[in-house]
């Protein structure tokens, strides 16, 4: 009865409430800091009428990533994920490939190898994307650039 209840509660806990809780805790955390924001405004507005509430906004507004810097956190998520999907993958051919008793349907090369093709695969999609993308940022961070000097 134990072995049926652990083998049972252990992937509903890892697939189910896991997922659930770290979803639940980053809107927590975003819905907690948009309010600290707005009490910081408010506290601002009624302790002095001359301050400027336009700029304190601004001030305390959620920082943006600028389209260069998104770029280069995809390509460093492509070459991450890559990486890593290489890598467990040519465990799993080393597993293969070490001992003569071990067949490609046992768990130590089927996961591995089955893991690395996901990884790679994100890692290749973060990678297009980046390659995408790359030269309309630069045609924008060129036309950026040429307004300023005019």
């Amino acid at each position: 009865m134990e072995d049926i209840l652990a083998g049972v509660l252990v992937p509903i806990a890892i697939c189910v409430v896991l997922p659930v809780l770290i979803v639940w805790i980053t809107i927590r955390k975003s819905v907690n800091s948009d309010n600290k924001r707005a009490e910081v405004l408010l506290k601002a507005i009624e302790a002095n009428n001359s301050i400027d509430v336009d700029k304190l906004a601004e001030a305390l507004a959620k920082p943006r990533l600028t389209p260069r810097e998104v770029l280069n956190k995809r390509l460093m998520r492509g070459c991450m994920f890559a990486f890593i999907g290489l890598v467990l993958c040519l465990l799993g051919l080393l597993c293969l490939n070490g001992d003569p008793d071990v067949e490609f349907g046992d768990d130590d090369v089927y996961m591995p190898i089955m893991f690395g093709c996901i990884s790679f695969a994100v890692g290749l999609s973060y990678l297009i994307v980046f390659f995408a993308t790359r030269r309309q940022v630069e045609a924008e961070e060129e036309k950026a650039g040429d307004r300023k000097g005019e």
